[in-house]
């Protein structure tokens, strides 16, 4: 089974380039997947059909069956099974597959846009209904539900330049989903009052689970709303209608073989062990019924030939539905029989209707005319396969509705409630034999007074599929032995009745024999009288269609989102985070009060004096910062208290964590300088005055809730922390003597793949918020750029006779005809350039560098690590920039920022999958200790590799905002328009915003 799983996914990842090299014709290939897939499950049938299909996996005599753990802890496994239900299933699912897929190839013609992505998700879903079908585990069939789901959302999608197409698919997506949920929740709850997820097991084991009451018939009917709107019963059958949008080799697959049938399949595989539960029979009869008589009502309404299939579909659904809900050995025969017979006429007409509108370009009834003169074979397939959904014999449809009719019979004879049943069921009947005589004339007779259609001729090669269709309904019906053996394994999962049912033509003259020559009469009545019926429908009240309804409350969910996102989206960063700050206050106070969470009986402000300094540094470093009227001072003031806190975790002991501190504060205050450049220097707030008072209370509020949840979490405790075993555990289990590192890169790993992940993927939005293509990588180089360019022509700030000498002075050292101290620094006008700060700069680098390199490779043992070695290497490269602007910064790192975190992230994982080569786990850390010269005794931590990628990850995330918020702003301002000085300020600004209001 998995190979064939496998083999149709994998050839569904090539489809694409099979299509830009074949074209359409690579049709032919992918339809020999599901043809290899039919031919290895004829070859499996004898197997099936002698195991015995109650008996669980690993049982002797159980159906051929394959298990592959996944997440033991959570009991999930690649669980897949092939018995008779699934075997019955696939042959819809890999034959008719393979025939629809075949058809493809001359129903698309060779320049239909994306044709190649079309043909992959066909197959992908033909892949997923066989994964469905087959899996024996319910969290992984819920997967393989999903993936039909959101793969038939792209096949009704396929004209999305239409709205009609968008729209039903959207529709389609939202309804199936919805019971998609639904069905999970059932799911779950069914899987957790088992104790397995096995589905076989939990089969075997039903009549236990009965006595659970009301959890397990709780479960079982939200396990039936997932199958009722995946099958398009009603109330959500109006999303079957709409998805006719689709091109109609998708409505022939999904709408008459696989995915409608998947609701169909889930009722038949829960039937055997839960169809006595308390919500079964309500829902899948009146449900059924409602839906069966429904859709045949409203095909005798439509003039286009897809949507007389479509409602025809819809009421055959629920027809289906009763059937295989409707339990024991005669309603499996005929509930699966009708399956199969259904898959192969309604497969056949769709592919019909086609051809049709393919060769004539029209699916209007009233418009075609002559077709079955000019296509005589044409109309022989859709004559047989009609009136095999109409139940004419000798046809299979005949065949299986003769045993529903047989299987409804013995319920009447139980009262009142089965002989309802029964009356309904003919009913429904007489309205399909009268849309399928409705459809034959509607696509091929002569019409009255209308021109005969212009039919081009039928190649041999698009109408094989459907007449290969027809001829199984031809075949089946003179010979059901086959089918039949194929579902009797399935029947004899039910209680044995007085007789074994069977599939046959012929089973004398008897109840069910009359009541189909009463249907085929009524049929041909209704049939013979469409014009006054049309007009009675036409006269009878109009009911509100369900579409409408879903339509309604769609427009009122957007409303209410309307409504509340203009309240709450409203475009202001205070209101924001006054939103979340206040949520973090009252709902752990909230809990705190409800919960009577212990608070510490004792508790001391300060352990050495130092800390109290510290504090009080802090505090000063907000309050200058709440009274500072300029962003750049009320910025620094935040990093004095960035500062102060790297003070407080240096006195506890915890250098790792102070000098990570130190390093974050330093690059968070040069990415917030460089972004001040494009804000006005002054702190306008015309509303402060307002609510200072409730933003001065929330704060305190915030930081007051956090003290008291710290406070209580630790009053909590009631074992020894685990942090006590981390120094034995980082020594011995990971290597290192560094407590602090070890964890980050060995034994909480999974941690840090997942934060340095976010780390790129922040960089990525920060570039893409600034760069409009690329990342501003390929950029001119210093040699490229004439001396003293750069910033030429712009004024010092407050200029004057010291400024002025000191302008003399860098434009005498830039002609200096040597070396200069930095590379690009030539490249700035004099009055730009800095002496002192080139110099030193000159002197630091390198050191800084070395620096970083130093913390990477003893942080295994001494502070330091990956992280705070990449943001020392930042540092170095934010100085650089400060030093020589953009150029010298391309000069410094002429590597991509995209290259660094994507060779980061390469080397992270490869070193996190590399321990899978040799048996380990992931993310596994191995000791390796040897000899080197000059170095003697070495140990190293394969850990470290990881630090390495951690490392560079985070120079290309602070190379990506020194680029961002510092050279491209750089260029875009001598590329604009020009700066003027601001004044009262200590900083340029554009002439844009000057006077600017908040």
């Amino acid at each position: 089974m998995i190979p064939v799983l496998l083999a149709m996914f994998a050839l569904a990842l090539g489809a694409p380039f099979l299509f830009s090299r074949l074209g359409r014709s690579a049709f032919f290939i992918l339809a020999a997947a599901p043809a290899a897939g039919f031919a290895w499950l004829l070859v499996q049938l004898p197997q099936v059909l002698a195991a015995d299909q109650g008996a669980p996996n690993g049982r002797p005599g159980a159906p051929p069956s394959v298990v592959i753990p996944w997440i033991p802890s959570l009991q999930l496994e690649l669980a897949f099974r092939l018995d008779a239900l699934a075997a019955v299933l696939c042959i819809l699912i890999l034959g008719v597959g393979a025939l629809v897929l075949f058809y493809c190839a001359r129903y698309f013609k060779s320049d239909d846009p994306d044709v190649g992505a079309f043909g992959a998700q066909l197959l992908a879903f033909a892949a997923s209904m066989f994964g469905l079908v087959t899996a024996d585990d319910l969290i992984l069939m819920f997967i393989f539900w999903e993936l039909t789901t959101i793969l038939s959302y792209l096949l009704i999608g396929y004209a999305r330049q239409r709205l009609s197409a968008r729209r039903s698919a959207l529709q389609a997506l939202i309804v199936t989903t919805f019971g998609g949920l639904a069905m999970l929740v059932g799911l779950v709850m069914l899987g957790e009052a088992a104790g397995t997820y096995r589905i076989s097991e939990i089969l075997a084991g039903a009549q236990a689970l009965a006595g659970r009451g009301a959890l397990v018939d709780i479960a079982i009917a939200l396990v039936l709303v997932g199958a009722i709107t995946k099958s398009a019963l009603v109330p959500f059958h109006f999303w079957l209608p709409g998805a006719m949008a689709a091109p109609t080799p998708v409505s022939a697959y999904l709408h008459a073989a696989a995915m409608v049938k998947a609701g169909v399949f889930l009722v038949a595989r829960f039937a055997p062990g839960f169809g006595e539960t308390t919500f079964w029979y309500p829902v899948i009869f009146v449900l059924g019924m409602a839906t069966m008589l429904l859709g045949g009502w409203r095909a005798l309404r439509q003039f286009d030939l897809k949507l007389v299939l479509a409602y025809g579909t819809v009421s055959q659904l629920g027809f289906l539905t009763m059937v295989v809900g409707l339990g024991g050995p005669d309603g499996a025969v005929a509930g699966l029989g009708l399956l199969l017979a259904h898959g192969f006429f309604k497969a056949t007409l769709f592919l019909v209707v086609g051809i049709i509108d393919h060769q004539s370009g029209t699916r209007d009834l009233r418009v075609l005319s002559g077709v079955g003169a000019t296509s005589p074979a044409l109309f022989a397939v859709a004559l047989v396969a009609a009136g095999s959904m109409a139940g004419v014999p000798p046809l299979l449809g005949f065949v299986a509705k003769e045993s529903v009719l047989e299987a409804f019979a013995h319920r009447a004879e139980d009262g009142p409630a089965g002989t309802l049943l029964l009356g309904g069921i003919v009913l429904g009947s007489i309205l399909t034999f009268a849309y399928s005589a409705r459809f034959v004339w509607g696509a091929f007779a002569l019409k009255h007074g209308e021109p005969q259609t212009p039919f081009k001729r039928v190649r041999i090669s698009f109408l094989l599929a459907p007449a290969l269709l027809a001829v199984a309904s031809v075949l089946f019906g003179l010979w059901p032995a086959p089918l039949d053996a194929a579902i009797q394994p399935y029947a004899r999962l039910f209680p044995d009745g007085a007789a074994t049912p069977h599939l046959a033509l012929w089973h004398g003259f008897n109840l069910p024999l009359l009541l189909s020559m009463v249907t085929i009469g009524a049929g041909v009545a209704l049939y013979l009288l469409r014009r006054p019926f049309e007009r009675l429908q036409g006269r009878l009240p109009a009911v509100r269609e369900a579409e409408v309804l879903y339509r309604s409350l769609i427009g009122v969910l957007d409303d209410v989102a309307v409504w509340i996102t203009g309240r709450t989206q409203r475009g202001s960063l205070s209101f924001y985070l006054f939103v979340i700050l206040a949520t973090a206050v009252a709902t752990p106070l909230a809990a705190l009060i409800l919960f009577d969470a212990p608070l510490p009986s004792d508790f001391r402000i300060a352990e050495s004096p130092a800390q109290v300094v510290a504090a009080v540094v802090i505090l000063g470093g907000i309050l200058a910062a709440l009274r500072s009227d300029k962003r750049f001072m009320a910025v620094l003031m935040v990093g004095i208290t960035g500062y102060g806190m790297a003070v407080i975790y240096a006195l506890h002991g915890a250098p790792d964590l102070a000098l990570t501190q130190m390093l974050v504060e330093t690059i968070v205050l040069v990415a917030f300088v460089l972004a001040l450049r494009s804000l006005p220097a002054r702190l306008w707030n015309s509303s402060g005055s307002r609510h200072r008072l409730l933003r001065a209370g929330l704060g305190i509020a915030f930081g007051g809730i956090m003290a008291v949840i710290a406070m209580s979490a630790m009053a909590s405790r009631n074992a020894a922390p685990i942090s006590l075993a981390y120094p034995e555990l980082a020594y011995d289990e990971g290597g290192g003597a560094n407590a602090v590192n070890v964890l980050l890169v060995d034994i909480r790993a999974w941690d840090t793949l997942g934060e340095i992940t976010v780390l790129a993927i922040a960089a990525t939005g920060i570039a893409s918020l600034i760069f409009i293509r690329g990342r501003g990588d390929r950029r001119r180089r210093a040699d490229d750029v004439e001396d003293g360019s750069v910033d030429r022509g712009q004024e010092p700030l407050n200029a004057g006779g010291r400024e002025s000498a000191a302008r003399l002075l860098a434009a005498r050292f830039a002609d200096v005809p040597r070396d200069p101290w930095l590379v690009a620094g030539r490249t700035l006008a004099p009055e730009r350039r800095s002496i002192i700060f080139e110099v030193i700069t000159r002197l630091l680098f390198h050191t800084i560098i070395l620096l970083s390199i130093y913390l990477l490779v003893a942080g295994h043992n001494l502070p330091g690590g990956g992280f705070a070695g990449g943001l020392m290497a930042g540092i170095a490269l934010a100085v650089r920039y400060l030093a020589g602007g953009r150029f010298e910064l391309a000069e410094a790192s002429p590597v991509s920022a995209g290259a660094l975190l994507g060779v980061g992230l390469a080397i992270v994982s490869l070193t996190a999958a590399a321990p899978l080569l040799f048996g380990g786990a992931v993310l596994e850390s191995y000791i390796l200790e040897f000899w080197l010269p000059v170095f003697g005794d070495v140990k190293f931590v394969t850990s470290t590799v990881f630090d390495i990628g951690v490392y560079i990850i985070v120079v290309g995330l602070v190379l990506d905002v020194l680029r961002s918020l510092g050279s491209e702003i750089d260029e875009r301002s001598e590329t604009e328009s020009p700066v003027e000085e601001h004044p009262g300020s200590d900083a340029l600004v554009p002439p844009a915003v000057e006077g600017a209001q908040p």
